[in-house]
């Protein structure tokens, strides 16, 4: 079972489970788990072969992950502490990950809330990822990490989330990294399936002004989407939470209580 914290509430009978992105672990959620503390039960988690997750000898030997597996890993841990419904939080590919499980389990899902969230890979993603598909096992992968952060989160004032990422990155083994880097061979139809299928949850994306790449499509989402809503924050890339952590607070934060 996947490695996990819980905070219990005194009276707030709501949970709110934190889902981290690939190569990432809860350690993200520093400057959220106060805040949420105050209101809400909280659930983190790290994801197979991320944080505390180390692997286990029975998927040592298994070369494929895929969305629903990995989906499943966290349903399991819902299902163990007892937890009948939660709001979910992600962050980049975490955000997949919950639109995946609200997809399988819509009863289980209160809302959703998505930072950074991926609903297209647009052409210079796509290359990317190609790129990475042919030197995935001959580059060291710290370098293709670096290298991906660099691109997805460019900027000077996104610094600290491309050193928040590789700092936990390093706790993967190479092996490790490729599983998860062979996820992307599923993910254009499953984002195309997302993208055309209303789920009819209140989801809010949470977008940096600056997030180039994932924005765009993220709008279009959101216009066709009924129980879909946008807010855009300034002066942030992809990393949201962790670059404005105040403004992400605030509004998932009312966003939960008005469900």
């Amino acid at each position: 079972m996947l490695n996990y914290t819980v905070y219990n509430h005194p009276e707030s009978t709501s949970w709110v489970t934190f889902v981290h992105g690939a190569g990432g672990s809860s350690s993200i959620w520093y400057r959220q788990v106060r805040e949420f503390r105050k209101h809400f039960n909280v659930l983190l988690l790290d994801l197979r072969g991320h944080g505390n997750s180390k692997p286990v000898l029975k998927e040592a030997f298994n070369p494929k992950y895929t969305f629903d597996t990995i989906t499943d890993d966290i349903l399991e841990v819902i299902d163990k502490e007892g937890i009948q419904k939660s709001h979910f939080i992600g962050i980049s590919l975490g955000t997949i990950l919950i639109r995946n499980l609200a997809e399988r389990h819509p009863d289980r899902v209160c809302s959703m809330i998505m930072g950074g969230a991926i609903m297209k890979l647009n052409l210079r993603s796509q290359i990317l990822m190609r790129l990475g598909t042919v030197f995935k096992s001959v580059i060291p992968y710290m370098i293709l990490y670096k290298f991906f952060a660099f691109i997805i989160m460019p900027r000077k004032n996104h610094k600290e989330s491309r050193l928040l990422f590789a700092n936990e990155a390093r706790k993967l083994y190479q092996k490790e990294f490729v599983r998860w880097f062979k996820l992307t061979s599923e993910i254009n139809p499953l984002l195309r399936f997302f993208r055309a299928k209303d789920i009819c949850i209140p989801t809010l994306y949470m977008m940096g002004k600056e997030d180039y790449l994932f924005l765009p499509s993220v709008q279009k989402v959101v216009a066709d989407h009924e129980l879909s809503e946008l807010f855009i924050v300034e002066d942030s890339g992809h990393v949201v939470n962790v670059e404005q952590p105040e403004i992400f607070n605030k509004e998932s934060i009312a966003f939960i209580k008005q469900i």
